[in-house]
């Protein structure tokens, strides 16, 4: 069993999960269509394909029928992804395996692919959830109409409790040590506008020239996008971030002195090799960081710059509202989870700042 790329008639990228015999797996091919129809982004559905691929290939090392399938057989399923052999490593920690986060992320799929064949009417609904009573002034988060709440929310049966790590951030000095070590003023560019902006790569790549406003205010706009060359894509749909005047100068300074000769659209082009104009792809991005890692014996990557952005604003004070609107989050939650926990240094920070609140007091 394998996952394959396809390219359709229009020149559309498609994934699907492949028997032994090369012939599509039908429930998957018609799930993984159905994203497609929903503009799920090429590289989603691609993760989708390789989680729905594993979850077949459980299925049939038990002999069981996907449609008969119940919670039980579900939770023998998350065994088998712990203690199954996988050519996966964990770089952030020393043990072989998926992480609860992976293996989430695969409950995930496949829940969804039941929720489309119970639509369907294929298979019966699959119950995931069991009611829990929790005080609501305890939450995380409240709502305007939090104390209206019954204090009763539906938790996910089968999703795994996942460690608490926070993901990490450069410091001012390492981001300026990445932007020095560029050989280019667009490379340049590209790491001080992931730095200042926060934005996720996809975002970045799918840029043109129309979403960027340097004329009385200074803006860019995250324009949401399924027809990019590169397959670039906004995650979240469309928002404006404000930047600063040196982000755009030196955008400026990329076009006059770098930017090709060439009639194209999009912000981050090949400007040497050819194709000229090509837009930039992920690929292009992961060879630029691996030869600054060998310059600068920085280990960075486009994310920790979405990481590090978000810390700086956390501990401005900015409200976490404020955050999640810039980073296009589409819930509030996910950037508490995200960056509510600092590093040591941030607790020693403020602990400092209380000691000495506490001194004149």
């Amino acid at each position: 069993m394998q996952v394959n790329k396809g390219i359709t008639t229009e020149g559309r990228e498609i994934w699907m999960v492949l028997n032994d015999d090369y012939s599509p797996v039908i429930p998957i091919y018609d799930y993984l269509r159905y994203l497609e129809n929903k503009n799920y982004s090429p590289n989603t559905i691609k993760a989708y394909a390789r989680n729905l691929k594993l979850y077949w290939e459980f299925l049939e090392s038990r002999e069981i029928d996907w449609i008969q399938i119940t919670i039980l057989k579900l939770s023998e399923f998350i065994h088998w992804l712990k203690t199954s052999s996988s050519k996966i490593i964990n770089l952030s920690s020393p043990r072989m395996g998926r992480t609860e986060k992976t293996i989430n992320h695969i409950l995930k799929t496949v829940k969804s692919f039941y929720e489309f064949q119970t639509r369907l009417g294929v298979t019966e609904p699959i119950n995931f959830y069991q009611a829990k009573r929790i005080d609501p002034s305890k939450m995380k988060y409240k709502s305007v109409l939090h104390h209206t709440q019954t204090g009763i929310i539906k938790t996910n049966i089968l999703k795994l409790k996942e460690p608490r790590t926070f993901p990490g951030c450069l410091t001012k000095e390492q981001v300026r040590k990445l932007i020095d070590a560029c050989n280019n003023i667009r490379d340049k560019f590209l790491i001080y506008l992931l730095y200042e902006t926060g934005m996720r790569i996809g975002e970045a790549l799918g840029l043109r020239h129309e979403d960027i406003f340097s004329k009385g205010v200074n803006e860019i706009h995250v324009t949401y996008r399924d027809d990019n060359a590169n397959h670039a894509r906004a995650k979240t749909g469309s928002r404006i971030i404000h930047v600063s005047k040196d982000l755009m100068r030196m955008y400026s300074n990329y076009l006059v002195n770098n930017y090709p000769e060439v009639d194209s659209d999009y912000v981050f082009v090949n400007c040497w090799k050819h194709p000229l104009g090509e837009p930039m792809t992920k690929s292009n991005v992961d060879n630029l960081f691996i030869r600054l890692a060998t310059k600068t014996g920085i280990k960075a990557y486009p994310h920790i710059l979405r990481h590090t952005h978000a810390t700086e604003l956390i501990r401005a004070n900015w409200d976490m509202a404020y955050v999640q609107k810039r980073l296009g989050h589409s819930d509030i939650q996910t950037t508490i989870n995200t960056y509510v926990h600092l590093t040591d240094e941030d607790l020693a920070l403020k602990y400092q700042e209380y000691l000495e609140n506490k001194n004149h007091d």
